[in-house]
């Protein structure tokens, strides 16, 4: 409702169920049982518009109606209904309630006390809820009403506890995905007013408020770092009610919305948003699990081994980890693609054993629940957009898989967060069902999306135990049969990612089924030997520097020098060769870990990188001498 002076009110009616009844399809009648001090009861006036919610909790059902009062008397109201129309069940946390006594029983003995700030009982009730309503209205802007008042509305508000923040006597509230009527958000742009109420679900105590929003865009840092967040409002206290037991109802907390799990508090902004300011830096993380996906593949979930956030990231994206095998005298550095959905709260990297591999080795050996081990912050450009409408094809090879379980659960949560599920084909190339990981994640997530992710999986070499249709989908490889059988090749966005001639011979499959250059996106392991060809059939190579035909190579530090051939071994190959142990990940120039300055000559990239380095540094894990430079001497 709407005072005298202009300030919206939201307020809560109990009552026996029949309290409420409809006459007709455009009439309601409504006992009044409002507590003493309630500014409900002076704004109840014949003409006057209110905005009501119908809600329960247990059921998750709500229902919006916007009406006229049309009679008033002591103990009940008359009302035309201006509209109605049902709201989605996201973020209301189911309660089951009991009346403790009748909900008239006692009106006159209730006590309320006004005030125009917030005391630290006040703060603490509302730091700690996990609902509230929320009022507002906009001016008539068309034919003047007797009270020019238009569009009152009130609006159920969820989410995890601490999802509002108090400072002083404002208040930060983050707006999720929700039906898009932005009734709420709409009445604050015309008209920076709201009433909010927080319910004691324990007590029955009511805590009002009213006062001026503000609304916070999604450019705000804050914002940003929230969880599930897409915008927020700040809202300044002007004045309140407290009622104390108002309520003749007690609610039994049942469990969190599905949609509220998957938000964040502003706890975790802050610590997300330190995180994010040393992205770059190397930090400890704790092994909080460790599970076998697979024969040769098992996951490492990580948390901060201190009290610290996690930063940010984006599915398909990468983990750059620091250790020192056994063995070795020095540490050494690598990537493994983040296993786990951005909205998780660890990261998660899934390694597969690999015969003679150091490092992967020394991670499956070694590496158990409690162990510390440093890593830098996920980055990467290979992602994938879940809001896009396009359906998106995943082809993964052997360990490949790891980005598309990201990608896939993260699509899924966003489509839990916004009824939007980006349509998803991944296609699973392994060489044996054992060495398969995360089939049953897969054909789960198929089954929760009703087929909007399809999952199919390929063995090159299945087992005489193995049943086709049952342990798997395809024998062999993927091709352009395949594709072609399980597509409609129609306008889709292709990701692959595993070893290089897999990756070569699903980009040629799919360029000559007719699909886009431009469409597809490409991870590597190891050196990128993705040969492409442009959709406008310029060369691949056109930007890409000439090697030289012959140099000499330098290695300051190691006092070491050795000629060079035109088609001859990566600078890092040729340093690990003479037994030095730069740092490096990627292999590909994505992580910008190997980065080494260089003194004198210039480099050429067999593949252009995309990580970013200075100007006078080099990626030597893809780079050679360039055209040029008989003389190439480094800082190694």
């Amino acid at each position: 409702s709407v005072d005298a002076k202009g300030w919206p009110w939201a307020s809560l009616i109990a009552g026996k169920p029949g309290f409420i009844t409809s006459p007709n399809d455009r009439s309601l009648n409504l006992e009044t049982n409002i507590a003493p001090g309630d500014p409900l009861a002076k704004n109840m006036t014949t003409g006057a518009p209110l905005g009501l919610l119908g809600i329960d909790l247990a059921a998750r059902r709500r229902n919006r109606v916007n009406v006229r009062v049309t009679a008033v008397n002591s103990s009940s109201l008359s009302l035309s209904v201006d509209q109605s129309f049902g709201n989605c069940p996201q973020y209301i946390q189911t309660r089951f309630v009991e009346f403790v006594r009748d909900p008239q029983q006692a009106l006159d003995q209730m006590a309320s006390t006004g005030f125009t700030s917030l005391d630290a009982a006040a703060r603490q009730h509302i730091t700690e809820a996990d609902t509230f309503f929320v009022s507002s209205f906009a001016k008539n802007t068309g034919q003047p009403s007797a009270d020019g008042v238009e569009g009152v509305d009130v609006s159920h508000r969820g989410g995890r506890a601490g999802f509002v923040q108090v400072e002083g006597n404002t208040l930060t509230v983050p707006d999720y995905a929700g039906n898009l009527h932005f009734n709420t958000l709409g009445n604050f742009l015309v008209n920076p007013k709201a009433g909010l109420i927080f319910p004691d679900f324990e007590t029955g105590d009511v805590l009002m408020l009213t006062g001026t929003v503000e609304i916070v865009w999604d450019d705000d840092p804050h914002v940003a770092a929230f969880k599930g967040a897409e915008r927020a409002w700040r809202f300044t206290l002007d004045h309140g009610v407290n009622l104390s037991d108002a309520l003749p109802l007690r609610w039994a907390f049942g469990e969190y919305s599905p949609n509220s799990l998957i938000t964040g508090n502003w706890d975790e902004a802050a610590a997300t948003l330190a995180a994010e300011e040393r992205r770059d830096a190397w930090r400890p993380y704790r092994v909080i699990a460790v599970e076998d996906e697979s024969e040769v593949i098992r996951s490492f979930s990580l948390e901060p081994a201190v009290s610290e956030g996690l930063a940010s990231f984006n599915a398909g994206q990468y983990l750059t980890l620091r250790a020192t095998p056994a063995g070795c005298d020095k540490h050494s550095v690598r990537t493994y693609t983040v296993s786990s959905a951005p909205n998780d709260a660890h990261y998660r990297i899934s390694v597969k054993r690999e015969p003679g591999g150091l490092f992967s080795n020394h991670l499956h050996d070694t590496l158990e629940v409690g162990a510390i081990i440093e890593a830098r912050a996920p980055r990467g450009d290979f992602t994938l957009d879940a809001a896009e409408k396009r359906p998106a094809v995943l082809l993964a090879g052997g360990v490949g898989i790891t980005p598309m379980i990201s990608m896939a659960r993260h699509v899924v949560m966003e489509g839990i967060r916004t009824r939007h599920t980006r349509p998803l084909t991944i296609f699973h190339a392994s060489q044996t069902t054992g060495q398969r990981a995360f089939y049953e994640a897969f054909r789960e997530i198929e089954s929760k999306t009703n087929g909007l992710v399809r999952y199919r999986s390929l063995i090159s070499a299945p087992l005489e135990t193995d049943t086709p249709e049952r342990d798997f989908d395809y024998t062999g490889y993927v091709t352009a049969e395949i594709l072609q059988r399980e597509l409609a090749l129609d306008d889709y966005d292709f990701y692959l990612c595993g070893p290089g001639p897999f990756m070569q011979a699903v980009y040629d499959a799919l360029r000559s089924l007719g699909a886009n250059d431009a469409r597809i996106f490409a991870e590597a392991f190891g050196p990128a030997s993705l040969k492409r060809r442009p959709d406008d059939g310029t060369s691949p190579d056109a930007l890409v520097v000439e090697e030289a035909e012959q140099s000499l190579i330098k290695f300051a530090r190691s006092d070491f020098e050795q000629r060079w051939d035109k088609g001859d071994d990566t600078i890092l190959e040729v340093a690990e060769q003479h037994g030095l142990t730069p740092d490096y990940g990627c292999r590909n120039g994505a992580c910008g870990t190997c980065a080494v300055k260089i003194i004198a000559g210039e480099v050429a990239y067999r593949t252009q990188p995309s990580a970013a380095c200075g100007e006078d540094e080099a990626l030597i894990c893809c780079a050679v001498p360039a055209r040029g430079s008989n003389t190439l001497e480094l800082d190694l």
